[in-house]
């Protein structure tokens, strides 16, 4: 028996609307449908999903503050980080460039969660 494919990751939240401003309109992820009850969103990237799930709480675990890269994280592939470089700043989003000189920067959600964003 082996592992054939990695289907999603699940995010806890503590906004959806926040979130959703944040992974739908400043990542631009194509929301799929949600055949589940309780509060939360899916997105879309190729073949791989995040299920963002509410939470009353979001405990942050980061444990590096100056290298947010050294922390647990969702990577994506992207084609054109200046493009994100300019859409993250004028929306205000705080990020941080990856140290070891990659075309790569990270970013916090709404919630403090860490996503990389890598020009491959």
């Amino acid at each position: 028996m082996a592992i054939t494919e990695f289907l999603h990751a699940a995010i806890l939240v503590s906004d959806l609307e926040k979130s959703q401003r944040f992974y739908g309109q400043i990542l631009g992820l194509n929301q799929v449908d949600r055949p589940l009850q309780f509060p939360g969103i899916w997105y879309q990237s190729g073949n791989f999903q995040i299920h963002l799930i509410q939470a009353q709480e979001v405990v942050g675990d980061r444990v590096n503050e100056d290298k947010w890269g050294r922390n647990r994280h969702l990577a994506f592939s992207v084609s054109n980080l200046e493009f994100y470089q300019k859409i993250l700043t004028e929306n205000n989003c705080k990020y941080q460039m990856s140290s070891s000189g990659r075309s790569a920067l990270f970013i916090e959600d709404p919630d403090g969660n860490i996503i990389e964003l890598n020009q491959q």
